[in-house]
C-alpha cells in the first residue's frame, strides 16, 4: 500500500479552488431579503468601522462592545486565531462574506435523510466539497471528510455519489422540469476506501491488464493502472442486462474498458467482432438502482444503471444487476475512476494537505475546545492525548458520582441504577431506536459498505433488547444485545453472559478497542443530523 501511495503521489498535480474564487471576489454570492423560513443565512454582519479595536474571542456569550471600545479581554486564549481564512475554501469563504445581491447565484434546496431540508444561496459554481463544508459548518458536524452530496431521482429510483470537483449547478441543469429530483446531504465513509483498501474493491479475477501477457496485475500499481491514461485496465465478468423494451432480464459477459463499456455475444469471448458497444462515460454517469428487484423486476437488488447526462426518462437506463455486493461495488468503482482518474486522487488527498499545511482544528470543532480549570487560570489543551485520557477520566468520574448520588436515597438505589444505565445510549449518535432490519441495513449502505460501520437499534422482535447491526466485507450481521439481570442489577451482553456490561456506551467503547466475538472492530457510527 505504502508503494502505490508513493507512486500515486509522484503523479499528482495539484489542484485549488482559488481560480473559480476570483471571480467572487467583487461582491458577488448575496444571500438577502428570502422570506422562505428555511433559508440558512450564509453570510456573516458587516465589520464595524472600528473593528480593529474590538477583541473578541470564539466562546459563546463573549459580546464585543457595541460602541467601538475595548472590550475586557478574556483570559482563555484563542485557539483558532485564523479560523476561517485558513480552512474554507476561497470559494465558501466568498459565501459567507456580505455583499450587494448578484445575478450569479442560484437557490437551491438540499434534503437529509429525515427528509427534512434546507435552501441556501449559493454561487453559480460552488462545487460539491463547498456545500457540504457549508452544512458541516452550520450543523456544528465533525469535519471528518466522509460528507457527501448525493443526487437522488425520485422516479427513477437511483442515485449517485457527487464527486467533490463537481458543478453542484451542472448537474441541476441536467433535471427535466417535471421530475422528483432531490440533493441529499449524508455520509458516505465508503467514497474514498478504495485508494485504501483497493483489494477489497478490485477481486483478482475481475481485474486485468490487456498490455500484460499473463493478464494479472501488481495490486500495488492497481490504482496507478486506472489513474494513468497511458494504461488499459480492465474489468470483467457476468452481469445481467434488462432488454430494451421488455420487462426480462438476460445474463451476458461484460467488459469494462477505457473506450467504454461492452458486451459479449459469444460466450467470454473478448474478440472486437463480438464485442458489443454499450456506453461510455464522457457524457453519462453510472448510478446506483435503490430497488432492483421491486421497481425493474432484477434477479436481485444489486442493480445498477448508466445514464446519460441529458436523459432523465426510464428509456434512458441501460440497467443492469450484479450477483453481490462486492461485484456491484467493484463495477461501480472502476467506472468511477475511468470517467475521473486523477481528479478523484485530488479529492481525496486534498483534505489531508491542507491539515499539513495548517494544522489545527476543523472549522466544525470550533465548539469543541478541551479546557483545564483545575488551576487558577484556566488553558487550552492542546495536546490532543491529553484532552482524550482528561475527557476519559471526566466520563468515568461523571458515573461513580451518578451512582453514588443514586446509592444514598436507600433501597431503590438498584432499580435507579438500572434505569440510569438504560437511559444512557439514548443520546449517543450511534443510537438510532426502533428500526426494523431492512431499514438499518438500508442506512448503513447509504454511509458505506466498509468494515466497522455500525448502529445500535432496539430490537423490534424481541421487546427489551437490543441489536448491533455491523458491516463487515461488505456484508451486514446483526448480533442480539440481551439484558441480564443479576441480583436486580441490570448487565449487557452480546456474546452469552460471558462479558457483561453495565450499559450500552460501555459495550460500544469496549468494542471499539476489541473485536472479541465480533468479525471486526467497531469504527464508524452511522450518523443522522438535523439540518
Amino acid at each position: 500500500m505504502s508503494d502505490m501511495n508513493n507512486t500515486l503521489d509522484g503523479i499528482h498535480t495539484s489542484g485549488s479552488l482559488e481560480e473559480k474564487a476570483e471571480i467572487y471576489q467583487s461582491g458577488k454570492g448575496n444571500v438577502s431579503g428570502f422570506p422562505s423560513p428555511t433559508l440558512i443565512p450564509l453570510r456573516a454582519p458587516l465589520p464595524t468601522p472600528n473593528a480593529q479595536k474590538i477583541r473578541t474571542t470564539l466562546y459563546k456569550g463573549n459580546r464585543s462592545n457595541e460602541k467601538g471600545e475595548d472590550s475586557i479581554s478574556s483570559p482563555v486564549p484563542n485557539p483558532f486565531p485564523e479560523l476561517i481564512a485558513s480552512t474554507l475554501t476561497p470559494l465558501l469563504y466568498e459565501c459567507l462574506l456580505p455583499s450587494t445581491k448578484s445575478s450569479a447565484t442560484q437557490v437551491i434546496k438540499v434534503y437529509n435523510e429525515d427528509n427534512t431540508s434546507r435552501a441556501v444561496e449559493v454561487p453559480s459554481d460552488i462545487t460539491a466539497r463547498d456545500i457540504c463544508q457549508l452544512f458541516v459548518l452550520k450543523n456544528h458536524c465533525i469535519d471528518d471528510h466522509s460528507w457527501t452530496l448525493f443526487e437522488h431521482i425520485s422516479h427513477l429510483g437511483i442515485e449517485r455519489t457527487i464527486e467533490d470537483h463537481e458543478s453542484v449547478m451542472e448537474v441541476l441543469s441536467g433535471w427535466g422540469m417535471d421530475t422528483d429530483c432531490r440533493l441529499y446531504f449524508r455520509k458516505n465513509y465508503a467514497k474514498y476506501e478504495f485508494f485504501r483498501k483497493p483489494l477489497d474493491f478490485f477481486p483478482d479475477h475481475m481485474v486485468s491488464i490487456s498490455s500484460e501477457t499473463n493478464g494479472m496485475v501488481d495490486h500495488s500499481q492497481l490504482i496507478q493502472t486506472f489513474l494513468n491514461s497511458s494504461t488499459c485496465p480492465e474489468i470483467h465478468g457476468h452481469l445481467h442486462a434488462k432488454e430494451q423494451s421488455r420487462k426480462s432480464w438476460k445474463k451476458f459477459y461484460f467488459v469494462l474498458r477505457r473506450s467504454g463499456l461492452y458486451f459479449s455475444n459469444k460466450g467470454t469471448s473478448k474478440e472486437p467482432r463480438h464485442l458489443q458497444f454499450i456506453a461510455d462515460f464522457s457524457d453519462s454517469d453510472v448510478y446506483t438502482v435503490l430497488s432492483a428487484k421491486k421497481q425493474h423486476g432484477a434477479p436481485t437488488d444489486y442493480g445498477f444503471c448508466v445514464k446519460s447526462t441529458k436523459g432523465s426518462s426510464g428509456r434512458d437506463l441501460k440497467l443492469l444487476c450484479a450477483d453481490d455486493e462486492q461485484t456491484r461495488t467493484c463495477w461501480i468503482t472502476a467506472m468511477r475512476l475511468l470517467k475521473y482518474g486523477m481528479e478523484l486522487y485530488q479529492n481525496f488527498i486534498q483534505p489531508h494537505q491542507k491539515q499539513k499545511a495548517s494544522p489545527m482544528r476543523s472549522i466544525s470543532e470550533n465548539s469543541l475546545v478541551a479546557m483545564d480549570f483545575s488551576g487558577q487560570k484556566s488553558r487550552v489543551i492542546e495536546n490532543p492525548s491529553e484532552a482524550m485520557s482528561v475527557a476519559v477520566e471526566e466520563g468515568l468520574s461523571w458515573r461513580r458520582k451518578s451512582c453514588h448520588r443514586l446509592s444514598g436515597h436507600g433501597s431503590p438505589s438498584t432499580s435507579h441504577s438500572s434505569l440510569l444505565n438504560m437511559a444512557l445510549h439514548l443520546g449517543q449518535p450511534w443510537f438510532h431506536g426502533k428500526l426494523w432490519r431492512e431499514e438499518a441495513q438500508r442506512i448503513i449502505t447509504q454511509q458505506g459498505l466498509i468494515d466497522g460501520m455500525f448502529l445500535l437499534r432496539d430490537s423490534q422482535s424481541n421487546p427489551k433488547t437490543f441489536v448491533l447491526s455491523l458491516c463487515h466485507m461488505q456484508k451486514i450481521k446483526h448480533f442480539q444485545i440481551i439484558p441480564v439481570d443479576d441480583d436486580g442489577e441490570l448487565f449487557y451482553s452480546l456474546d452469552d453472559d460471558q462479558t457483561r456490561f453495565t450499559d450500552l456506551i460501555q459495550l460500544v467503547e469496549f468494542y471499539q478497542l476489541n473485536r472479541g466475538v465480533l468479525p471486526c472492530k467497531l469504527k464508524y457510527h452511522c450518523a443522522r443530523i438535523a439540518l
